[in-house]
This record gives structure tokens, C-alpha cells and sequence, in this order.
């Protein structure tokens, strides 16, 4: 059992109102079996703290044994560890709900030529693909393992990752199994883009798709996924796609509007998708339907960082009723940033969400976009994954962007990054 007082501010979250951090200043949290099992003001924690080590031991504690939250008896009190922060400010580990991080080779040239104004077009995935074919299982999942380290170092317990850069049967199977030991959120995207031998004969890959990949993928994923857009998929392909993925027990999510104004958010809505994915260009009947289909709207503040398409408006997302996230997409090619502080800083300054709900949404939004109720927050019963921030509030993450912020994460209870300096 841990103990963690000391909180200047605490972000517990409720899962499903925007912006609504639930926060608790002058804090303590209680863990037990990497969960939470209390939380509230730290003039409470005597309390907890003896009645939950008393159930855990059989006795109840008095107020010798305990102050100010700290156990002073060390008569078999059940193996309590005491962290005290000493003003540090603690939010839920963030949910990145849309990653690509099962790829090889490198892109920054193709970045540097967006940058000295080359347009982004989807066909850039292509170039991926042909490395990503090349490479082992090794490398690949070593590359993967080493961008997750990256991660978990700025904050992020939980990740959804998407195949995608294989485009054969052997090589989305491959990048499912790699993913599925690192996640649960396992998503196949083998329709990302039309692979260069059916370039000229687009039906028969979305055929491939349907008759042996879908097929081959059942079990291994849990998502199945379309990038629906001018270059990619057509609406057509992707409702044969999504249905064929919903067959065999698939969920649905789509990558839709990002380049073009098309109607994927509509399709996206009608075909009952958990998470319609960039939405960069939305109309207000595309709004208005999403509300009403509760479908959620994933945001991705790194791509058009990246790309220098125009950045959505989310006040606009928030007046229609639209329940939002916010996700790093991490990939080679349109964003390649695995940090959450990062697209908060972004999402807020240039997208116009206020702290709060860029905080909300790349924490508690993100579990919505994957129908989450275990992460996300730090309600009791949660996970215990959380970010201690080397700040006194979250507020930092956005006012303070591109500091290292997180000093330590925990995972379950566990402490898997530790960022503070060494003596």
C-alpha cells in the first residue's frame, strides 16, 4: 500500500464532462494492488490511511501510530510506503489513443521539404512501407520499445498502436503481434493507404484486405481502422472495410477529414466508429451529427504542427457538443512527436482549448476514445497510473512548453520513470 501526500494539486477528472478536473488542492492519495482506493484533502488521510491499513492488517491504527498522513509505528502496519511531495502537483497518466509506432526508416527529409513548402499528401506513407518491409521483427519491435521508453518519460501510460506500414498479410499480422505485447489497444490499419503494387488496381487491395487480412487479424486486434481521404480510402471502400473488421469482432475507428472537407465525420457517425480521428475540416452539420451519435472526436494538434495544415478550432467542437481527445499520433511522416505535453501546449495555444480541457482531453478524453473507464482519471477504482509533475499545477504543462515536467510516472503502482537528477 502507498500512501502519496504533499499533492498541491491533484487532477482526479470525471470521465465524462470536458474540462471538469475534479481538482483537489493540498492532497493525498491512497493505493492498494495498483489501484486507487482513496483520495481527498491530506487533513483526511489520517482517517484513510487507519482504516484502510486497519481492514489490511486485521487492527485498526489510532492517532500514535499516524500524523499528518505519515505512519510513525512500524508494528507490522501492512508495508505502508509514505511519498511525500512536497507541493508537486499529480494528474492521470496520459492516454494516447492514436499512435503509428510499428515502422522503420526516417522521414525528416520529408519534413524538411514541408517545411520549405512542399504540400503534405498521404502518398508519403508509401516510402515507410518499403522500409518498414525491410526491416526484422527485431528491429522493429526495437524501435517501437524504444519510442514508448520515450513516452512513458513525458507521461504516457496508456497506448492504442496501429499497424498499417506493412500492407501484407505477414507484415500487419507481424506488426499485431509485436503490438500486442506491449498494449491491449491493438489496431489493424491496413487500409492506410494503397500499397504500390495495386496502385493501379485499388479494388483488389481493399479485396485483399477484406478476404485475407481482416480475417487473418481476428483475435489479434481489437480496432480496425481506415484512413478515409482523398489519396487513401473512399467512402465506398471504407464502409466494406469497417463492416468486414465489425464481423469478425473488430471495433471501429476512422481517420477521417483530415485533408479535405469529405463526408467520412458522416460516415464515421453512421457506422457506429468509437473515435473519428484528425477531423480537421468539419462543417457544422458534421458537428451536429457527431453530438447526436456521441461519437468522440479525436484531435491531433502534432499533425498540423507538423504538416502546417490549418489547426480546428475546438471551441467550435466544444459549442456543438461534441465529446473531444486529444492523441500525439506519433508516425515517421505527418507528426513525428510522442509527446503529450507537447500537443497540451499546442492544443491550447493554437487550437484554442483552455488548459483544462486540453488536460481533460489527453487524460480522461483519451480512455473515452477507447472506452476506458480504468484509466484516464484517478477516481477510486482507477488504475494508478499518474505523472508527478515538477510543477505546482498542471496549468504548467501549457504555460511551460517544452520543459521536461514530468519527474516520475507510475504504472499500476509501480514506478516505471524516474526523471529526477541524479546526485
Amino acid at each position: 500500500m502507498q500512501l502519496i501526500t504533499g499533492i498541491s494539486e491533484l487532477v482526479v477528472n470525471d470521465l465524462d464532462t470536458l474540462g471538469e478536473l475534479g481538482i483537489i488542492t493540498d492532497a493525498a492519495l491512497l493505493i492498494d494492488d495498483g489501484r486507487i482506493i482513496w483520495s481527498g484533502p491530506s487533513a483526511e488521510a489520517d482517517t484513510a490511511v487507519s482504516s484502510r491499513l486497519g481492514e489490511s492488517v486485521g487492527k485498526g491504527l489510532n492517532d500514535d501510530d499516524i500524523a499528518n498522513g505519515e505512519v510513525t509505528s512500524a508494528n507490522d502496519l501492512g508495508g505502508l510506503e509514505t511519498i511525500d511531495l512536497s507541493g508537486k502537483a499529480v494528474i492521470p497518466g496520459f492516454v494516447d489513443s492514436h499512435n503509428h509506432l510499428i515502422f522503420a526508416g526516417d522521414r525528416s527529409e520529408e519534413f524538411a521539404a514541408r517545411m520549405a513548402g512542399q504540400k503534405y499528401s498521404a502518398g508519403g506513407i508509401a516510402t515507410t512501407v518499403a522500409s518498414t518491409r525491410a526491416a526484422t521483427e527485431s528491429e522493429l519491435e526495437a524501435n517501437l520499445v524504444h519510442l514508448l521508453e520515450q513516452a512513458k518519460r513525458q507521461g504516457t501510460t496508456t497506448f492504442e498502436i496501429k499497424s498499417g506500414y506493412g500492407l501484407t498479410v505477414p507484415d500487419e499480422i507481424q506488426a499485431l503481434d509485436i503490438i500486442n505485447r506491449h498494449t491491449e489497444e491493438s489496431t489493424l490499419i491496413a487500409a492506410h493507404v494503397v500499397p504500390p503494387e495495386f496502385k493501379d488496381e485499388p479494388e483488389r487491395y481493399v479485396d485483399l484486405v477484406i478476404d485475407e487480412i481482416i480475417p487473418a487479424a481476428a483475435g489479434k486486434a481489437k480496432w480496425i481502422d481506415v484512413f478515409c481521404e482523398t489519396g487513401a480510402f473512399t467512402e465506398v471502400q471504407t464502409r466494406r472495410i469497417i463492416d468486414a473488421g465489425k464481423a469478425v469482432g473488430m471495433k471501429p475507428r476512422l481517420h477521417a477529414n483530415q485533408l479535405t472537407e469529405g463526408g467520412a465525420l458522416k460516415l464515421g457517425a453512421e457506422l457506429g466508429c468509437v473515435s473519428v480521428d484528425h477531423a480537421t475540416f468539419a462543417s457544422d452539420e458534421d458537428l451536429a451529427v457527431l453530438a447526436e451519435a456521441g461519437t468522440v472526436v479525436t484531435l491531433l494538434p502534432s499533425i498540423e504542427f507538423s504538416t502546417r495544415q490549418p489547426y480546428p478550432d475546438a471551441r467550435r467542437y466544444v459549442d456543438a457538443g461534441v465529446s473531444l481527445a486529444i492523441a500525439s499520433d506519433c508516425n515517421p511522416g505527418s507528426g513525428f512527436s510522442n509527446s503529450m505535453p507537447f500537443v497540451i501546449a499546442i492544443g491550447v495555444r493554437d487550437m484554442h482549448f483552455t488548459v483544462e480541457q486540453a488536460v481533460w482531453a489527453a487524460t480522461a478524453g483519451g480512455a473515452n476514445a477507447l472506452q476506458r473507464t480504468d484509466v484516464g482519471h484517478l477516481g477510486v477504482g482507477a488504475r494508478a497510473d499518474l505523472a508527478i509533475l515538477d510543477a505546482p499545477s498542471y496549468r504548467h504543462l501549457a504555460y511551460r512548453p517544452g520543459v521536461q515536467l514530468v519527474e516520475r510516472v507510475y504504472s499500476g503502482g509501480e514506478l516505471i520513470v524516474d526523471n529526477r537528477p541524479r546526485d
